[in-house]
């Protein structure tokens, strides 16, 4: 029985230990604004609550409309591992809003 206890506290550390407490979420979209038409590729964090792409959708789209933008689509949810190969395409949209 102690033995049993050992193996699931050793187990448990070691799922602690690699599994990061806090992992970053970031999507790429893409926006429009009328009159005349512009369009836009950006990059955002989301909230670790909205790292799915449905749920993102509803997280970005007033934040981009408050800048005056319309949401068009969520490209992708990646995490920072992906930040830095978008950033040159993003431009003033790269973490922007």
């Amino acid at each position: 029985m102690r033995h049993a206890f050992h193996t699931l506290g050793f187990a448990l550390a070691l799922t602690l230990a690699t599994t990061p407490l806090h992992a970053a979420c970031y999507a790429d979209y893409k926006a429009k604004m009328d009159n005349p038409l512009r369009l836009h590729y950006g990059v955002i964090a989301l909230p670790d609550t909205a790292c799915d792409a449905g749920v993102a959708f509803g997280v970005i789209a007033p934040r981009v409309a408050a800048g005056g933008w319309e949401l068009l689509e969520v490209m992708s949810i990646f995490d920072d591992t992906g930040l830095d190969g978008r950033r040159g395409d993003a431009g003033q949209f790269y973490l922007r809003f």
